[in-house]
């Protein structure tokens, strides 16, 4: 017998309507180089049709890929949406990749049109010739920069003159298993790799992300997306905000210290999040300032020094949430809170605990295998071996590229490549990654503790 329950296609279209329609009120925060420009979700949500309608305009194809070289503003927002709710799919180009990388991306994808803020005009500019299918070059002028005189034959189209001339359109896709998104790995050996992710999956972890035990993204917060989104979805933050109605809060390209301790005191952030190199340069900062509101620090993307979780819990009395994930996991597999009777501990056992990444999130499974047996390992916090995940916002496989069948198993997990541990309570430390660990006298050093042993020296102020 099965059951007897509608079903109706998760996509992203969904979140965008349920913020259009419900959260027209709340606040989209763009810091500029002129100063911060303020618009509605209702206003954003306009224009988001608009660029539908200029897609369309633009000649893109029904799944065609729509690059973006951009910072995190309120314009990438829009073609975060209208992308995918037209059947198109959002490339987010990694600015910090190298220049032969950034072509193969582009190439490999098929990328028809790139949309680039004018502060990153100067950095595409050189590589214009060695794209193979782009056919528009779609320029946000962010009020910084120059634009070169050689553009390679290609006609620099105003983002705001399009949108200006474009007639608002109708969203629709209805499959869900549609293409909405693609990222590349950030290629540390060979070529990056595409992950392609589905309405499905980003749907999927939207949800996830709005569970307590996950981000907790709720309609009262203002999130402080540091993260870029340009790497791995911004953490999932871009949707998540959107979905729950959420005010965001953008901080465009000045991502010093000052300016973005400035944007969490003045803008009342609730939620900020970044890698821990960005929460180094704001704690001294936010000395002696209010950050009362700010409630959540997710701090990924590298292993979190002890010492800088600790620096932020005793002197604004808010640990950083240590999370967990990869480009091909869309990306949050894991966020780090203590269990309700471990929140009682004493300060030295909630730290080391709050050194782990926690247990892997409601709709996520994840097991550490020895790599030689591929067998489990015992979870007694001791044993290591590969970390492993599936779900479905897991991916299953790299977008056209032979190298993929290294990365799953026969039996359809993702190797991480990362080493960790777990316990009887499913809470993952992590180790290393495989590549980085360090034999000496025929011991396995990991370079994770190495770190943060050397963090801890008083005269040490980063290590890696």
């Amino acid at each position: 017998m099965q059951g007897l329950m509608q079903d109706v296609p998760l996509t992203v279209t969904h979140l965008f309507e349920r913020s259009e329609g419900y959260f027209g009120h709340k606040e989209l925060v763009t810091a500029t180089a002129g100063g911060r420009e303020r618009t509605t979700y209702a206003a954003w949500a306009e224009r988001t049709r608009r660029l539908g309608g200029v897609l369309d305009a633009l000649d893109i194809s029904a799944d065609g890929r729509v690059a973006t070289f951009a910072w995190n503003t309120a314009r990438h927002l829009e073609l975060y949406f209208a992308a995918p709710c037209t059947g198109r799919i959002l490339h987010t180009l990694n600015i910090r990749l190298f220049p032969e990388q950034v072509t193969y991306i582009v190439n490999h994808a098929d990328d028809e049109v790139i949309f680039v803020d004018r502060s990153l005009l100067a950095l595409l500019a050189p590589l214009l010739p060695t794209f193979e299918r782009v056919r528009h070059l779609v320029l946000m002028d962010d009020g910084k920069g120059e634009v070169p005189d050689d553009l390679a034959g290609h006609e620099l189209l105003d983002y705001e003159e399009l949108l200006g001339a474009a007639d608002p359109v109708e969203f629709g896709v209805d499959d869900e298993h549609r293409a909405a998104s693609m990222c590349y790995t950030s290629g540390t050996t060979g070529n990056p790799k595409g992950v392609v992710y589905s309405h499905r999956s980003t749907f999927l972890h939207t949800m996830s992300a709005l569970t307590a035990d996950s981000l907790g993204v709720r309609e009262s917060d203002r999130i402080l997306p540091v993260v870029p989104m340009f790497h791995a979805n911004a953490w999932g933050l871009a949707h998540a905000g959107v979905a729950a109605g959420a005010d965001l809060i953008m901080p465009g390209p000045d991502l010093s210290g000052r300016a973005i301790a400035d944007l969490v005191v003045e803008e009342r952030a609730t939620i900020a999040a970044g890698v821990p190199t960005i929460w180094m340069q704001v704690l001294p900062e936010l000395e002696g300032r209010d950050t009362s509101a700010l409630r959540a620090i997710p701090c990924g993307g590298s292993a979190v020094p002890k010492v800088l979780s600790e620096a932020y819990r005793h002197q604004l009395g808010l640990p950083i949430l240590q999370a967990w994930g990869m480009t091909e996991t869309s990306p949050v597999v894991s966020v780090c809170r203590l269990d309700g009777d471990q929140e009682q501990l004493p300060d030295d056992e909630q730290a080391e605990l709050r050194a782990g990444v926690g247990r892997g999130g409601f709709g996520v499974d994840c097991r550490v295998v020895d790599p030689d047996t591929s067998e489990p390992v015992a979870r007694d916090g001791e044993s290591s071996g590969e970390l492993q995940c599936r779900g479905n916002w897991i991916a299953a496989t790299y977008y056209e590229d032979p190298r993929a069948g290294d990365s799953f198993t026969d039996d359809g997990w993702l190797r991480t490549g990362d080493v960790a541990t777990m316990d009887g309570r499913g809470r993952i430390r992590l180790v290393d990654r495989t590549k980085d660990l360090i034999k000496s006298g025929g011991e396995w050093i990991s370079s994770v503790e190495l770190e943060n042993e050397l963090m801890g020296h008083p005269e040490i102020k980063e290590a890696a």
